[in-house]
């Protein structure tokens, strides 16, 4: 891999995709700016790196912090963070070498503890971690690259956040088929996800406590029905679901149109009475579903092999965005909710930049070893992955040089045929050695 400065992959995939475009100030007008270009790349690369704009005018030639800071609170909004981090995701989506990872129906979705000060409004002490802070939630693609982050209080089930991301997913990049750990999954999400059109499958700890329900009083099994229970108990109410079927879908229409947020609705399911009609309904739904899932988990191993794949993809991604936001020791000096959110979008933007440049250098290097006569088989890239840090200038003076150097147009072919991938589980066995 050639040796690459982040300012040089910020500027460059700036060039190349314009997601820059996309901020400017609130009222829509043309940016009063000396160079819009510049300044938008320098504030992503600041923010995105979480070293603050007065520490990052220390190290950066021709620029203040106040520039940094106006420019941050004016011209950037998680609406248009959101759309930069989509054009991102669609440029990598088009490159060939993408395909060596995934086809982008499958998202995972995972937090990782992120430390704040104690005396803002999202602060909690995090019973997983033992720490205050909050949790930054990612959505991450097959393909490594990250589809739709949050940034939620610790003491909230993390479950009720997998449907949001979904649905606020802007990018062209549309999954079918979600994948989470043990705090991904309840039975009200389990529920939504299926009314909505979403395969969720996580991977579940604990099987001891989990129930096996039974679509009937009188139904046994030869094998495993021991797992359900003893006969007669443990049965689905299979009338309550017909008698609330239709509210079930108005509440689906509604939370995908927008009118009610998926994680409003969950929580409220989590913490409702189960005297109420609609939460009763949601748990049998989800009662039925998650009984599938969990025996389609047992006797699948392929499918065991995707979902552990895809889980460990989240948690190299988690690493790898803090390498990238290396600044303030890794804590969010923001006491503002709406700017603590900013700092995990303008993260994830700097970090899916990152990812779409390295996937470009290692393409180019496979059209060289193309060249040279060596063959390379697909199942070769399967092991390879974007999140590679040891070409990349980390710390030192952070030279603007590279912001005004237009590179040349990239490649997105590669001279590869991708098809056994998709036709057999080679992704799903051989990702865990490339994490």
């Amino acid at each position: 891999m050639p040796e690459r400065s982040r300012m040089g992959i910020v500027a460059r995939t700036a060039y190349w995709v314009d997601w820059w475009q996309r901020f400017g100030p609130a009222s829509g007008n043309e940016a009063k700016l000396d160079d819009p270009f510049g300044r938008y790349v320098l504030t992503t690369f600041v923010k995105g790196t979480n070293m603050g704009p007065h520490e990052a005018a220390r190290h950066i030639p021709g620029v203040s912090g106040h520039e940094l800071a106006y420019t941050a609170n004016r011209h950037f909004s998680i609406v248009l963070l959101n759309e930069a981090i989509a054009d991102l995701v669609n440029a990598h989506a088009r490159l060939d070498i993408s395909q060596a990872w995934g086809d982008g129906t499958t998202v995972a979705a995972d937090g990782t503890h992120m430390d704040t000060y104690l005396d803002n409004l999202l602060a909690e002490t995090s019973v997983r971690y033992g720490k205050p802070g909050g949790i930054a939630y990612h959505h991450i693609s097959d393909t490594y690259v990250a589809l739709f982050t949050h940034f939620i209080p610790c003491g909230v089930w993390e479950a009720v956040y997998i449907i949001e991301g979904l649905l606020k997913n802007s990018s062209e990049v549309k999954p079918t088929t979600v994948h989470a750990d043990t705090q991904g999954q309840s039975q009200p999400v389990f529920a939504l996800a299926h009314l909505l059109g979403f395969d969720l499958m996580p991977r579940i700890r604990n099987w001891k406590g989990l129930t096996f329900y039974r679509p009937s009083k009188t139904t046994e099994y030869v094998h495993i029905d021991a797992q359900f229970g003893e006969v007669g108990n443990n049965v689905i109410d299979w009338d309550l679901i017909e008698s609330q079927f239709r509210h079930l879908m108005k509440v689906a229409v509604s939370v995908r149109e927008g009118a009610i947020s998926s994680s409003t609705l969950l929580k409220r399911l989590r913490s409702g009475s189960k005297k109420n009609a609609t939460y009763a309904a949601f748990r049998e739904v989800g009662r039925v579903i998650r009984t599938v899932q969990l025996l389609r988990y047992l006797c699948d191993p392929a499918l065991r092999r995707r979902v552990t794949a895809a889980t460990n993809k989240t948690e190299a991604f988690n690493g790898f965005s803090q390498w990238i936001g290396f600044g303030n020791r890794g804590v969010i000096a923001d006491n503002d909710p709406v700017e603590q959110e900013k700092v995990m979008k303008f993260n994830a933007l700097l970090t899916n930049a990152v990812i779409f440049h390295n996937a470009l250098d290692i393409a180019e290097i496979v059209r060289q070893l193309l060249e040279e006569g060596w063959t390379i088989e697909p199942e070769d890239l399967v092991h390879i992955s974007p999140y590679l840090t040891e070409h990349i200038n980390r710390f030192g003076e952070y030279s603007t040089h590279d912001l005004g150097i237009q590179p040349e147009a990239y490649e997105t072919k590669l001279d590869v045929d991708f098809t056994p991938l998709r036709d057999g589980d080679q992704t799903a066995t051989t990702f865990g050695q490339a994490a």
